[in-house]
């Protein structure tokens, strides 16, 4: 398994940040979802999915106790970065804490998708954008009762 991006999303990782950083449309949001290690497919078969609801189909999301998906703003988000000298965009997001999270599923894969209306839209209107690897020393993470925090000390997805 690996860290990569949606086929849906492909060049499009820039402008849905930015459409969030700027709160335009109104509403909009990054939400990120955990999926179970007990169901997880291959990267290549979840790469092809076009939203939440497409994914969620087979491969389930956790349902730990003290897990919920986390829905990040524009007030949790920054700009992105252009770097000329690597030529690539990074898309910046601050560590994630998923607090006292209660043994259960194991976790495999963290989900980032692109909500355009938060409001109104279910997980069929949930476009995936980038998905991460939640092992640790190559095992999924297997909570325990205590904090699971999810750094991005490169951002969450360098776009080139």
């Amino acid at each position: 398994m690996a860290n990569f991006t949606f086929n849906v999303a492909l060049g499009r990782e820039t402008e849905f940040h930015n459409r969030v950083d700027n709160n335009d449309p109104a509403n909009s949001a990054l939400i990120l979802m955990v999926l179970s290690a007990a169901t997880i497919e291959s990267d290549s078969t979840l790469k092809d999915y076009d939203t939440f609801a497409a994914i969620l189909a087979i491969s389930l999301e956790v349902t730990n106790a003290g897990y919920a998906r986390k829905t990040l703003t524009d007030a949790d988000i920054g700009p992105y970065t252009v770097d000329d000298s690597t030529n690539s965009i990074t898309l910046p997001l601050a560590n994630q804490t998923f607090a006292a999270i209660v043994a259960g599923n194991s976790w495999s894969k963290l989900v980032i998708g692109y909500d355009s209306d938060t409001t109104g839209g279910t997980d069929a209107n949930i476009v995936p954008v980038v998905a991460q690897d939640l092992f640790i020393d190559g095992v999924a993470t297997v909570p325990n009762g205590n904090n699971i925090i999810v750094a991005f000390p490169l951002g969450y997805c360098v776009a080139s």
